[in-house]
Order: C-alpha cells, then structure tokens, then sequence
C-alpha cells in the first residue's frame, strides 16, 4: 500500500484523494468480509460517538503518513513510522494502565533512540518537514491503536472497521471537489491498489489489537522495513543509508525483545510440563 501511494503521489495525486481512494476501494473488501464472515447486524454500535472519535484520530493519522511518504523516501518514512508502536506502548501504560514493566520501557528507549538515528539529527538531505511530518503521524498511529484497544472491550471488529471507513470515506470525500484530478488507467489501477490492500490491513490489524496486547501485536509491523527496502530499490533504485539501517536496527531490536519479553513472561504464567518438574 505505502509503495502504490508513493507511487501514485509521484504522478501528482494529492494526500486527501489519495486518502479518499483508500477508503473507496476498500469499502468492497469490507463489505465482503462482512457478508461472508461476521454479518451486517454485527456493524451495530451503542458508542456511535467513539467511533466518530476514532474515525477523526485515524483519518488524521492517515493523512499525515500519507504526506510523509510522498516527501521522504520509501524505507525512511517507513522507518519513522515505526515509532507507532514505541508510542502505542507509552499511550498503553498512561492511557490504558496496562503493566509496562522495566524490561519493555528499555525497549522503548532503545526504540526512540533508532528512530533519532533515522532522521539523521544536524546533517541529513531528507526534508525537516518530512521527518516531522512523519514523526506526528507516527505518534498519531500510536494513539489510533490505544483507541481500538479502548474500543474493543465493547465493539467487535466488524463495527470498528466499517464505521471507521464509511465516516473517512464521507470526510474525505468533502475535499475531493478542491482536489481531485484525471487519471489515467494506470493510475486508477494503482488508486484500487490502495483500497484494497489497506481494507485488508485494516480487518487485519483491528482484529489482532482485539486479541492480544498492544506491545506484543505491534512490533510485528517492523517487517515492513524489510518489504520497504525491496520496494525503495525495484521502483526507485533506492538503497538507505548507514543511518536509515542502524535506526531501523534498533527499532527492530527493540521490538524483537519486546516479543521475547513477553513470550518469556507467558511461559512463566503457564503449569509446569512434565519436564520442567
């Protein structure tokens, strides 16, 4: 998704429609699901206002990240990106007062050091306004998934991804009149691309924030430098740089142990097997 958006803002499109067509295309994909899996009765809701809140916080965040990817390169934003999560577990601990124990807030600090790597403080070529940009979208993704946590002790997954795309599609389509342009068949193709993939990212990663701890399901999105890279390099022959690599390592790092922290921890909770006896 992150590559057809870049690609797509390389020819011109601009964030709000670029945001408009990732909710367009990917009201097809939930209602699929809807249908097949959950059922349209599970779209109800009796916190329509905590939808409408998410949908803001959300839309906000998608548009801000969206704009970062059009001004930095590939494996850049997506490394700052990856301090979503480092915020998502500060949120978690203040907001949600979930247990964030010494071990996972050495993590986090290892995190936001990697993350200052990456945007190469007092000499860089990427744009202050880029790396800021990207920095508040970060920190807005963070927030947008302490809220499905919050959310999610109520509503299911199928009203939280449908009222999240129907309310983003109506603002978002506001501002189409000011900035919409023609495309051709190509660009359209990379328009549905978007949709499509983000509505499938969406029930994803919803569902997953439902069902296990924000610091365990995040660090997860750290495989997306990877994907990153690959893409930065076959579209743009782009390679990143010693700082983009050692940030992103430590970001990955510190997601990595996050994940071995708390595997080390659930064992602990379980009864002893034979062996261990």
């Amino acid at each position: 998704m992150a590559a057809a958006i870049k690609l797509a803002s390389d020819r011109g499109v601009s964030a709000i429609e670029l945001v408009f067509a990732r909710n367009l295309f990917s009201l097809p994909v939930v209602a699929t699901w809807l249908t097949l899996a959950p059922g349209w009765r599970a779209v109800r809701t009796r916190r329509p206002l905590a939808h409408l809140s998410r949908a803001g916080l959300g839309l906000g965040s998608m548009t801000l990240n969206f704009i970062a990817l059009a001004m930095l390169p590939l494996a850049d934003a997506t490394t700052i990106g990856f301090s979503a999560p480092l915020f998502a577990t500060i949120l978690s601990a203040l907001v949600l007062r979930e247990k964030v124990g010494r071990h996972r807030w050495l993590a986090v600090a290892i995190g936001l050091a990697g993350v200052a790597v990456a945007m190469r403080p007092g000499g860089a070529s990427l744009p202050a306004a880029g790396l800021a940009i990207a920095l508040a979208g970060a920190l807005g993704t963070g927030a947008v998934n302490i809220t499905l946590r919050q959310i999610g002790r109520t509503e299911g997954v199928a009203a939280t991804v449908f009222w999240f795309t129907v309310i983003s599609l109506a603002v978002s389509g506001l501002g189409l009149p000011f900035f919409a342009g023609s495309h051709d068949w190509q660009l359209w193709a990379l328009l549905v691309l978007i949709g499509v993939s983000g509505g499938c990212v969406q029930i994803c990663n919803t569902a997953s924030l439902r069902l296990a701890p924000v610091a365990v399901v995040v660090p997860f999105d750290y495989l997306q430098l990877l994907w990153a890279m690959l893409f930065g390099w076959v579209l743009w022959a782009t390679v990143p740089g010693p700082a983009t690599l050692a940030g992103g390592g430590l970001i990955v790092a510190s997601g990595l142990y996050t994940v071995w922290r708390e595997r080390q921890l659930h064992r602990s909770h379980l009864p002893a097997t034979p062996t261990e006896l």
